[in-house]
C-alpha cells in the first residue's frame, strides 16, 4: 500500500522559513514524479513544485514560489523535501505532497497517490 506522509507545517512569520517533509513507502518511485501541491479552502488545488525521481531530478516550480522555494529528495530515506523561504502570509494554507507516474507534472489530476496535508500558517 503506497503511503506518502507529510510534516513540518506549522506557524511562521513573514520572511520566514520551513521545511516540509514527505516519506514516500510502499512501492519504489523510481521515474515518478514527486510533486507539491497547495490547497485553500473554496480554492483549486495549486501546484507548487515537482521533481522527477530519477538520477538527474529535474525540478520544476510555479512563478509564485520560484527563488523562494526548493524542492529535493533524498533517495536513501525515500523523503522529498520543499524548503520554503522568506514566506509571504498569501503562502498560508494547507499542502499536500503528491506522486505521479505519467500526466502533466502540473496538474493534479495526474497524481495517483496524495498525502494528508499539512498546514502552514504565515502570521504575525
Amino acid at each position: 500500500q503506497v503511503q506518502l506522509i507529510e510534516s513540518g507545517g506549522g506557524l511562521v512569520q513573514p520572511g520566514g522559513s520551513l521545511k516540509l517533509s514527505c516519506v514516500a513507502s510502499g512501492r519504489t518511485f523510481g521515474g515518478y514524479t514527486m510533486g507539491w501541491f497547495r490547497q485553500a479552502p473554496g480554492k483549486e488545488r495549486e501546484f507548487v513544485a515537482a521533481i522527477r525521481w530519477t538520477l538527474i531530478g529535474s525540478t520544476y516550480y510555479a512563478d509564485s514560489v520560484k527563488g523562494r522555494f526548493t524542492i529535493s529528495k533524498d533517495n536513501a530515506k525515500n523523503t522529498f523535501y520543499l524548503q520554503m523561504n522568506n514566506l509571504k502570509p498569501e503562502d498560508t494554507t494547507v499542502y499536500y505532497c503528491a506522486a505521479s507516474y505519467v500526466g502533466s507534472i502540473y496538474d493534479p489530476g495526474a497524481y495517483a497517490y496524495w498525502g494528508q496535508g499539512t498546514q502552514v500558517t504565515v502570521s504575525s
